[in-house]
């Protein structure tokens, strides 16, 4: 496997788009375009005792939760942990580093909707109901690819831009929509018509066919329905989709329990299902531990920022990192 080839599969699980403006996510070290010599290792960060791991277990990559790179860098030498870490690394065969950070902390079924569940004593999906992002992501704007083609050849093309990439949204590919027509056309002296005859006016039923692509995507779809189309000169448009925001994806959770739960049932939970001595409880004046609540919010990192849209969806509860 190449480098890319993994950073495409990473990017399905939690896409880069998603990552707050302020993150260093993706590719950090590394040439996309290499092999990937050994197995991939898996780490919150990289330390000098995740290198010798990764060293030891001959891993060809390693997948950092944390970026490695944040700050910007005026140079990459032994003198410091960071240079020193990636310097070994790569000396020792490894191709490259990537970080998902807050992509992964963004993305449906993420560390937010995790953490979020890891208050209820079940940590199922449903324990928590109604959940939203705090600040819903805006997905990345994609386009509209509409083809015009004859009725009996709509199947062919439609199986060539799947192949090609295009009509997936979400977890469903294959997504296209077709409204039929009619086509007219008239072929010049130098035309060669898959459909009558040049200097005749034709009238063909046609669909016009719709589906979705990613810009990265686009000129293998229009390659590929070129290919497929029986017309010489296939016609077809581009539109631009304008982003939305996504209410499943982005930065935080807030959510219902299934069942109200004590401020110290959610504590007690989340020492549990983190396996962590304890944890630390502020509570507002005059509240107490054993006040039930049915909202509750939560963040993997810091969420100081996340704070009053937390209390604008009604949370009673804040979960921080």
């Amino acid at each position: 496997m190449r480098v890319r080839e993994l950073m495409e599969v990473l990017d399905r699980i939690a896409p880069l788009t998603l990552a707050g403006g302020w993150d260093n996510v993706g590719l950090l070290v590394g040439d996309r375009e290499a092999d990937i010599p050994g197995p991939v290792l898996v780490t919150l960060d990289l330390t000098d005792a995740v290198v010798d791991e990764a060293i030891k277990r001959k891993a060809g990559f390693v997948v950092a939760y944390h970026p490695a790179l944040f700050h910007p860098l005026n140079r990459l030498t032994t003198d410091d942990r960071v240079g020193r870490t990636v310097i070994k690394l790569l000396r020792a065969g490894a191709a490259g580093v990537y970080s998902p950070h807050s992509a992964l902390d963004a993305t449906a079924g993420g560390l937010n909707d995790w953490l979020i569940q890891q208050a209820t004593e079940s940590r199922s999906a449903d324990a928590v109901t109604d959940r939203r992002a705090l600040e819903p992501a805006t997905q990345a704007a994609g386009m509209k690819l509409v083809v015009f083609v004859p009725e009996d050849h709509a199947d062919a093309v439609r199986s060539a831009l799947h192949r090609a990439g295009a009509g997936v949204i979400g977890e469903y590919d294959h997504c296209t929509f077709a409204t039929p027509g009619e086509g007219t056309f008239r072929g010049g002296d130098a035309s060669n018509p898959a459909v009558g005859e040049r200097g005749k006016l034709e009238r063909v039923r046609e669909l016009r066919l719709e589906t979705v692509v990613q810009p990265s995507r686009l000129g293998a779809a229009i390659e590929a329905l070129r290919a497929a189309h029986p017309y010489e000169e296939p016609a077809f448009d581009v539109y631009r989709v304008e982003a939305h925001p996504d209410p499943a994806v982005g930065a935080g959770r807030v959510g219902n329990l299934a069942e109200p739960l004590s401020i110290g049932d959610v504590a007690r939970n989340l020492a549990k299902n983190l396996e962590v001595a304890g944890v630390r409880l502020a509570l507002a004046q005059g509240r107490d531990s054993q006040r039930t609540m049915t909202r509750i919010a939560c963040c993997p990192g810091a969420g100081s920022g996340l704070v009053d849209a937390a209390l604008a969806q009604g949370a009673e509860l804040f979960i921080t990192g």
